[in-house]
């Protein structure tokens, strides 16, 4: 990492902490910064501004860091192995498995499972329901990663299978009730508010873990940079690393789609702003800079959501879509100055 990626790096580093202070100190309740730094370190006081800050505000603002970089790191992999600047975590299907498993839950089980022995409801079957539906879609994928040879062909059924869960999600909106279809829709507009302190150490382990072993995938992603053919002479297993890949990019968007709902345009914008600040290749230099770039686009977002300042809060997803599409029309502009580089 050359000095001015060392440079860059800090000032990634500031911003994060800058914006999870404000992330903590402001939101949709105006609240004394006395009162909050007395909340956060266990002075007492108004019982009220505790539970916002230490219930609400702080285990929003780790969603938002932990969610943003998985969500950010993982298009970053997967833009790397298909070698398709829009490719992002939903474009192998596993966010539309998660959005099938909530919407069996919450449109024909009504937001609760019972059986003789317990009945399950809230969030902790719409966690149970994403999860599973995201697994079920990426043991999918790795059956026909044995039969699929080419990466394109890959991203084809990953394509498909988006398109068959989308049928079956519409027909079960088409026969659902008024109230269960408002119910999902509100979910599929994405929410960091829904983990609590009790449930943050297993969403906090599982993102960490994957976030690692992405950090580890960093020597196979530089050598796929110049084709398979130069990392198989490397001594890189392609097939090894291509499930490995599907693994953990699929694991990431079932965890955060579990926890968070389908959060748009955090994995696809993220890696080609980082390209465009650190104008490298290197994915020595790009995971850990993706890294702390999606955890402060995630602050960013979580923050703009509070703007409306009368106690409520937008969905992640209406804030998400100002970063997203400007990249994306960056990406299809035809033309560019001479001399610029392309991402």
């Amino acid at each position: 990492m050359t000095l001015k990626h060392g440079i860059s790096f800090f000032g990634l580093a500031l911003l994060l902490l800058l914006l999870f202070v404000v992330n903590i100190f402001f939101g949709s309740i105006h609240l004394p910064a006395g009162q909050v730094l007395d909340a956060l370190v266990g002075n007492g006081g108004d019982s009220v501004t505790s539970f916002v800050v230490v219930q609400s505000r702080l285990p929003q603002a780790i969603t938002a860091v932990l969610c943003g970089a998985g969500l950010a790191v993982s298009g970053l992999m997967l833009q790397t192995v298909f070698h398709n600047p829009l490719a992002d975590p939903s474009i192998l299907g596993v966010n539309s498995g998660a959005s099938l498993g909530v919407a069996f839950v919450m449109l024909v089980l009504g937001g609760t499972f019972a059986t003789a022995n317990a009945t399950l409801g809230g969030f902790f079957l719409i966690v149970a329901a994403a999860f599973g539906g995201a697994i079920l879609i990426i043991l999918l994928l790795l059956v026909f990663a044995n039969y699929v040879k080419g990466n394109v062909s890959l991203l084809i059924v990953g394509i498909m299978i988006s398109y068959l869960t989308s049928s079956v999600i519409s027909l079960l909106n088409y026969s659902a009730t008024e109230q269960g279809v408002h119910s999902y829709i509100i979910w599929g507009l994405g929410n960091f508010g829904g983990i609590s302190l009790k449930t943050m150490p297993l969403f906090a382990t599982a993102m960490l873990v994957c976030i690692a072993l992405s950090i580890a995938l960093i020597k196979p992603l530089n050598a796929w940079l110049l084709g398979s053919a130069y990392a198989r002479n490397l001594g890189i297993s392609i097939r090894g690393t291509r499930v490995m890949l599907l693994i953990v990019t699929g694991l990431i968007a079932a965890i955060s789609t579990a926890f968070c709902g389908p959060i748009s345009f955090i994995g696809l914008a993220v890696p080609h702003i980082v390209k465009l600040i650190s104008n490298s290749a290197n994915h020595r230099v790009l995971v850990p800079m993706t890294l702390l770039a999606g955890a402060i686009l995630g602050l960013l977002c979580n923050w703009m959501c509070s703007l409306p300042s009368d106690g409520t809060t937008i969905p992640i997803n209406v804030v998400t879509p100002f970063f997203g599409v400007p990249v994306i029309l960056y990406i299809l502009l035809p033309k560019r100055k001479a001399g610029e580089r392309k991402i």
